[in-house]
């Protein structure tokens, strides 16, 4: 089984131009043709918190929403959703309150492609680094909590600076920290925030940095993916 896996902050669509363009981010998104795309701050920041991506212009592409049991209207939670391909089945979803000063979540989905099962979570830590720490455990012990270890890939904005160090030092044996590159700002990348945390069930293929003329002025950071594959 293979999957290409994209982690993109959209900036709530709005671009370096200051335009909110959803279309602009879903051809990005048709660009990296990603199996799974995790998504941060996906939706508006007040109000309904409604998605910043119309759910008709989502399905009129090759993507389909993962439905997260939150806010009406809502993409995700705390900013932070799925889209899939419509290949890809879903088995099950979660979303994850993370200890913050300010609120913050993550996304869990379960996903079976090629009669294997592979679990996915989506994240925006926070910008304290020690908050970061506790939310990489609070992660990590949610997981522990599930059972049965399963393949399984960590996607976001980390908010980490530091390129080996910080929150990394939270996943240690059975874990790779995946270096897609420099993601952040766009104008002239020269951090590495987006990133893939894997377990070592994973074969990893190719990383990257997807930068091209759309994603340089879609939003204030470039996506990420990686392509993994299972034995």
């Amino acid at each position: 089984m293979q999957l290409k896996i994209a982690s993109y902050n959209i900036h709530k669509g709005v671009g370096l131009d200051r335009k909110r363009d959803p279309d602009r981010i879903l051809s990005v998104l048709a660009e990296i043709d990603a199996d799974v795309v995790a998504l941060q701050e996906c939706d508006r920041r007040f109000g309904r918190r409604e998605s910043v991506l119309p759910r008709a212009r989502i399905e009129d592409s090759r993507y389909r929403p993962v439905a997260i049991d939150t806010r009406p209207g809502s993409l995700g939670w705390h900013g932070n959703g799925f889209l899939v391909k419509k290949t890809v089945e879903i088995i099950d979803t979660a979303a994850l309150t993370l200890p913050a000063l300010e609120p913050r979540g993550a996304v869990r989905i379960d996903l079976r492609k090629d009669g294997k099962r592979a679990r996915i979570i989506g994240m925006h830590l926070d910008l304290s680094g020690l908050m970061r720490r506790e939310q990489a455990r609070s992660l990590l012990a949610h997981l522990g909590d599930l059972g049965k270890p399963v393949p399984t890939v960590l996607a976001g904005d980390t908010n980490e600076w530091a390129a080996r160090g910080g929150v990394f030092r939270c996943f240690d044996k059975g874990w790779s920290v995946l270096d897609c590159g420099r993601s952040f700002p766009t104008r002239r990348p020269i951090a590495r925030l987006d990133r893939m945390i894997v377990t070592n069930h994973w074969n990893v293929d190719e990383v990257a940095v997807h930068h091209s003329l759309l994603s340089s002025r879609a939003s204030d950071h470039l996506p990420v993916w990686a392509r993994l594959s299972l034995g």
